[in-house]
């Protein structure tokens, strides 16, 4: 897990891609809101530190973990859906708009995300829905738009959107 401020890059440098491409996701955050930036406040208000760790318990163990991980392993996904995620990674590759596409590793996490998304919904098999939800949040820090698509103020999850629109989705 890592944060990046975009304002603030002096000192500071963007990641390679092949350092990129090791983060499963890219989730962009707002700013929050007037009651999101009081409730901040509040809770610094009289402790600057903010040093709570010790406060902190475990969610789940290490066997836990390893179990949840061996059951999402034995959610099912066709072949045809394997072909779905392998066509809009390639697709990402030859987008005329993406200067640098999708890598190997982008498809490998698109199926075990989709297989997470299919198990948290209660279900033991995966659906284009479940791809189409994570593909946007795997692709959208390894797609980097050719420069003129970038400067023209294009954003990488529209031309994901477009990409969708062109590859048949599975029945």
């Amino acid at each position: 897990m890592a944060t990046q401020n975009p304002i603030e890059q002096e000192g500071t440098y963007q990641l390679p891609e092949a350092q990129l491409d090791r983060f499963i996701f890219k989730l962009i955050m707002d700013l929050p809101d007037e009651i999101g930036e009081m409730a901040i406040l509040s809770r610094y208000k009289d402790d600057f530190s903010e040093n709570h760790s010790d406060q902190i318990k475990p969610v789940l163990s290490a066997k836990q973990i390893s179990q949840c991980s061996a059951f999402i392993e034995k959610v099912t996904i066709s072949d045809q859906l394997l072909q779905y995620i392998s066509q809009i990674v390639v697709a990402t590759r030859k987008h005329p708009d993406i200067y640098l596409g999708g890598s190997p590793r982008a498809s490998l996490n698109i199926l075990r995300s989709a297989k997470t998304i299919a198990a948290i919904n209660g279900r033991s098999f995966v659906t284009p829905d479940d791809i189409k939800y994570v593909s946007v949040f795997v692709l959208n820090h390894r797609i980097i738009l050719q420069p003129e698509r970038e400067m023209a103020g294009i954003q990488t999850t529209e031309v994901i959107a477009e990409i969708f629109n062109t590859i048949e989705v599975p029945r």
